[in-house]
């Protein structure tokens, strides 16, 4: 299926604002340049705005000819606590943070479809979803308990996900569930710590915390249903501050 041109045409300018995006990442409920682009751009486009929606959020409305049915567009708008190691122009500006899960990417394509879909005639409402916080700080469900579902109802509401699976530019589509949920955990490891030349004197809880993050990868191997998907990762481990010692936890 060929791109329709009018999007086709306006892909310089949007790339510019996902890299505008992309240079100044904030964190969840931090989103405050990229929440002030969204409406400042929603605004130029014809919508009503309304922002602080769930703290940074902001929805924007357009109501056009009949409005009996009424559809939700969403993305996410946040970034994660992690350093960017590219050298590109437009790399984050913000010591550790990046966007390194492709909201810039969401927020500049909700803010391109905003544009094209102001500029066609349809009947219904059409309400946009910029969500914050999407990043495991709850940033849906802060929107929701403010009342986002009551004021902005939609009878069907999309969204996206960009993922680099290389150069083939489609659009996959499926039935049912498509993109898992996630829960985090922090497991803090108590030992007895000592020196490093006389271990049998400690109770050595990186040795222990070791052991565990092999374990862990047992969850999926032996106790799901290999008919089931699930994965088990460590994102993290920190262990001691120094060379000598054995940390005690």
């Amino acid at each position: 299926m060929p791109l329709i041109p009018e999007i086709v045409a306006m892909q310089e300018e949007f790339q510019a604002i996902r890299q505008q995006i992309h240079q100044d990442p904030e964190l969840g409920f931090e989103e405050v340049l990229t929440s002030g682009l969204v409406a400042d751009k929603l605004k130029e486009f014809g919508y009503e705005v309304h922002t602080g929606v769930g703290k940074t959020g902001v929805v924007g409305v357009l109501k056009k000819g009949n409005l009996a049915k009424k559809i939700g567009l969403r993305a996410d708008m946040d970034a994660l606590p992690m350093p960017e190691h590219n050298d590109l122009p437009y790399k984050s500006q913000i010591p550790n943070r990046m966007h390194a899960c492709g909201h810039d990417g969401h927020s500049a394509s909700l803010l391109l479809a905003a544009k094209y879909l102001a500029s066609q005639e349809f009947n219904g409402i059409l309400n946009l979803y910029f969500q914050p916080a999407e990043e495991g700080l709850g940033g849906a469900k802060a929107m929701l308990e403010d009342g986002l579902l009551e004021r902005f109802d939609s009878d069907m509401i999309f969204g996206w996900h960009n993922m680099p699976l290389g150069t083939d530019k489609k659009i996959y589509l499926e039935s049912g569930a498509v993109m898992a949920s996630a829960d985090s955990y922090t497991i803090e490891i108590k030992g007895q710590g000592g020196h490093g030349s006389a271990p049998e004197k400690c109770k050595d809880p990186i040795l222990a915390a070791s052991l565990l993050v092999v374990a862990l990868q047992s969850i999926v191997s032996r106790n799901i249903d290999p008919q089931h998907s699930a994965v088990v990762s460590v994102g993290a481990f920190n262990a001691g501050n120094t060379f000598t010692p054995i940390a005690p936890r």
